[in-house]
């Protein structure tokens, strides 16, 4: 086994224990941290996928975790207030089932996505990173002038939505699901980067002209790659708003962004369990200094100033070395 997988197992192992732990202990408290961290991470592995394997930096993927996160909340909301949603024509009594609901989430963020990249992808560099803010903020600015789900001020779910043959008012179970789904993101993210559709997407992240110069069709290359990232950042999204029952335009805002960002590049761009190191590290400083101070990302900001500086692949990276 490379030293890279023993990382990446230890990684793994450590997430899931701590809940393991919270349980035996009777701490329902640790498995929310958790579950949180998890979620997290199953956004930074989305984002992974268009920054790390891609080399597009986007400003703007809190979109997708917002999309996701309200196509959680207007199906959840239309089915605990038995009123229909018209699309067109047609009527929608809402659901509380989460495989549906994950649907809709996946399908509503990969189509924002298809859209958002393939007009952000006419550009490069700077411009890019400005269009997809751009493209966050509208969205941003719209959700908090929608009255009719909540605003400013957001929107409640009083029950969590139901998993089948689940209690996903139990926090390990529904840690257990958040998890499983991390699993599978970070099994597609391992394939995609072995496939030849990651080779290429990797040839065009270092070089367009060359990979265009041997027939590579570089932007429909990167617009998947974009629309796949912006999917399971958008399941992320329809997850932490099961997670807290509630959302809100936050989720859409650039700070988001940024924080999604920061999971990546402490774990460590283009490396696959970066993303699940960074966003645990994140929630644990949250949690241990978020006590002693509300300015925390003051510290925060000095371990990404040191990890950029002397980690260049982040915490996995300097403990894997130069393994992947």
């Amino acid at each position: 086994m490379s030293r890279a997988a023993v990382v990446n197992a230890a990684i793994a192992l450590s997430i899931l224990a701590v809940p393991l732990y919270a349980l035996a202990a009777d701490e329902p408290f640790l498995i929310t941290l958790a579950t949180r961290a998890a979620i997290l991470a199953l956004a930074g592995v989305g984002l992974n996928i268009a920054l790390g394997q891609g080399g597009l930096v986007s400003l703007g993927h809190a979109a997708f975790f917002g999309i996701g996160g309200y196509a959680m909340g207007i199906v959840a909301f239309h089915a605990q207030s038995f009123t229909p949603l018209m699309i067109g024509p047609l009527e929608f009594q809402g659901s509380k089932s989460m495989p549906l609901i994950w649907l809709v989430a996946i399908l509503s963020s990969g189509a924002a996505a298809l859209v958002i990249g393939a007009l952000s992808l006419r550009t490069s560099g700077v411009y890019f990173i400005m269009i997809t803010l751009a493209f966050g903020q509208m969205l941003f600015y719209f959700a908090i002038s929608w009255p009719a789900y909540g605003g400013e001020d957001g929107l409640s779910i009083y029950v969590r939505n139901g998993f089948p043959g689940l209690n996903t008012l139990d926090p390990i179970q529904f840690f257990g699901i958040c998890f499983a789904l991390l699993g599978a993101a970070l099994w597609i993210s391992a394939r995609l980067a072995a496939s030849p559709f990651g080779l290429a997407l990797a040839a065009a992240r270092q070089s367009v002209a060359r990979a265009q110069a041997v027939g590579l069709n570089v932007p429909r290359i990167q617009l998947a790659a974009f629309t796949i990232s912006g999917m399971i950042t958008g399941l992320a999204g329809a997850l932490f708003a099961d997670l807290n029952r509630f959302v809100s335009p936050t989720m859409l805002s650039w700070q988001m962004s940024g924080e999604i960002m920061v999971f990546v590049i402490l774990g460590g761009t283009a490396r696959l369990f970066g993303p699940v190191a960074g966003a645990a590290l994140y929630v644990l400083l949250e949690h241990l200094l978020g006590g002693i101070s509300e300015f925390w990302q003051i510290y925060l900001g000095g371990l990404l100033l040191a990890v950029v500086l002397f980690a260049r692949g982040g915490l996995v990276g300097l403990l894997a070395g130069g393994a992947r």
